[in-house]
């Protein structure tokens, strides 16, 4: 009978890990945990403490701080595989799981489907001749060796990369080995993984080339196992249920696709909602059931094809399966900083990512470049943005892991301010309120096109009252929309009183809040 070791890469939520742990182990199975070392020492802590009495759990040697796309996400993983492989002889096969993971099938279900095949289930497609890769770099992915992540480091992760295209250094793939690309999440045999560790320690130069590629997680044991285990041995599939949205970005599972994720043909799903309680419950009872007749119907995908597919054809707005909620949600909490003059609100942000854990984002709606993380296809165009403003933030909640998020709008966008106030989440607004001298007013007519260099200055004179008369009504305006929670700043209040707006608008410590209203030269122009 099947008996699972399940590798844990965790990065959050230790006691959700912990739960995870003792419902996996419960029913004979065996987990071996990665806790980022990126996360607070405390919750690794805790987590050790709680499991340590567990003799079917197990920890990595070493905790490694990870980022996406980089070789540390492989290296975690083979520190939980190697640290399972040793405590766990009488383990069968080794699954990989992520925090946001929950199983929607039983153990003995599980059990089940793994003796009925002696097989490997990982997904492996030819890298070159296979569609995998949809957007981005592909072959640069490997013939270059990349020491940056393009995610923080976009500016040094495409130089580096096109020096060497410049400078001729494409470097060959390793001998022998088929480059093979899949999901990063899998389920392998025992003798599958020793064969994977017998190669890497008899070939380090495998390990050195693939440190550098880019996303090795969907490279390398793609690669390495396809290499050791006769095709006819394989299942190029994932035992988990995961899709990905147009834009690129995993769906997310709410409280509601409880039967949905039933009736699907997996094990295990991601990424559930850490919000979906109710569905997290459900599911983790589950795992413990026995006798349990499921249905399979497999119409996930299709389903979800098909349901955006409506919106593609003029039905845009139509109630959609995976967007039947159109809010952003009723827990999470909105800040919009609110200032006509944007170098000061991105003074703002930058100091509030520097002493919070609050993520801040600029002025998505107006510039490409605001402090976004990589989100895929939906954040391309600011045109793109401002028509899927709340899919475009609900992803950030989700991207970020957060309940609360910062952005900066202008002004001049009260639809978009009204559009937020008007959904279930919390909206709370600051309005750096600022006088606008001639220079500044020169400066924004030649920003919005009023004028032009060469425009005579008795034309700019007579512009500059209507247009510092609009700024003006455009703040009347903002404060006569009456929001609930609306705070001011102001470069002629007392430090003192604008911390106090501060506090209230982040709900931060009066130290913090002092901090960021001392942040130096704030309201400089």
């Amino acid at each position: 009978m099947a008996r699972i070791a399940f590798i844990l890469l965790v990065h959050k939520d230790p006691r959700g890990v912990i739960d995870q742990a003792r419902r996996l182990t419960a029913s004979g199975d065996f987990v071996a945990i990665h806790y980022d070392r990126s996360a607070p020492p405390e919750h690794d802590t805790a987590i050790r403490e709680a499991l340590g009495g567990n003799s079917r759990v197990t920890f990595a040697a070493r905790r490694l701080k990870c980022g996406w796309g980089e070789w540390s996400l492989v290296a975690a993983t083979l520190e939980a595989l190697q640290a399972a492989e040793q405590a766990f002889p009488q383990a069968s096969h080794f699954y990989l799981l992520s925090g946001d993971c929950m199983p929607i099938k039983s153990a003995e279900y599980a059990r089940a489907f793994l003796d009925a095949e002696d097989c490997d289930y990982i997904e492996t497609c030819d890298f070159f001749e296979s569609d995998w890769i949809k957007t981005g770099i592909r072959e640069e992915r490997l013939v270059y060796r990349h020491w940056f992540n393009e995610r923080s480091q976009k500016a040094l992760f495409y130089a580096s990369m096109n020096w060497q295209k410049r400078l001729g250094l494409r470097r060959g793939l390793p001998e022998g080995l088929q480059m093979m690309i899949g999901s990063q999440w899998w389920c392998l045999r025992r003798q599958t993984v020793e064969a994977v560790l017998d190669l890497i320690r008899s070939r380090p130069q495998l390990i050195r080339f693939f440190k550098t590629t880019w996303i090795p997680d969907e490279t390398f044991f793609q690669t390495l196992v396809a290499h050791v285990v006769p095709k006819n041995r394989i299942r190029s599939s994932s035992p988990t249920f995961l899709m990905f949205t147009d834009y690129g970005m995993p769906v997310t599972f709410y409280n509601d696709h409880y039967d949905l994720l039933l009736r699907q043909n997996f094990l295990f799903a991601r990424k559930i909602s850490a919000e979906a309680l109710q569905l997290r419950a459900r599911l983790g009872e589950i795992w413990q059931a026995k006798g349990v007749d499921f249905p399979i119907s497999a119409e996930g995908p299709r389903l979800f094809t098909f349901l955006t597919g409506r919106g593609r054809i003029g039905r845009r707005f139509a109630p959609r399966f995976w967007e039947a909620e159109s809010s952003l949600g009723r827990a999470r909490v909105v800040h919009l900083i609110v200032a006509k003059k944007w170098h000061i609100a991105k003074r703002l942000t930058a100091r509030i990512r520097e002493t919070t854990p609050i993520p801040a984002v600029d002025y998505i709606f107006n510039e490409i470049d605001a402090g976004l993380p990589d989100m895929g296809g939906v954040a391309s165009t600011v045109d793109k943005r401002q028509r899927h403003r709340r899919a475009l933030v609900r992803l950030l909640f989700e991207q970020f892991e957060s309940r609360h998020l910062v952005l900066c709008l202008d002004p001049s966008a009260l639809s978009l301010i009204s559009d937020f106030a008007n959904d279930r989440a919390e909206v709370r607004i600051l309005f750096i309120d600022t006088v606008f001298d001639d220079d500044y007013l020169r400066g924004h007519m030649g920003r919005v096109g009023l004028i032009a260099a060469t425009t005579p200055d008795e034309v700019v004179r007579r512009l500059a009252p209507v247009v510092r008369d609009d700024l003006d009504h455009e703040a009347e305006l903002l404060r006569d929309m009456g929001f609930a929670r609306f705070e001011t700043i102001t470069p002629d209040a007392p430090q003192d009183r604008n911390a106090v707006s501060l506090q209230r608008f982040l709900e931060v410590s009066p130290e913090i809040a002092q901090d960021l209203a001392a942040t130096s030269h704030l309201f400089a122009d």
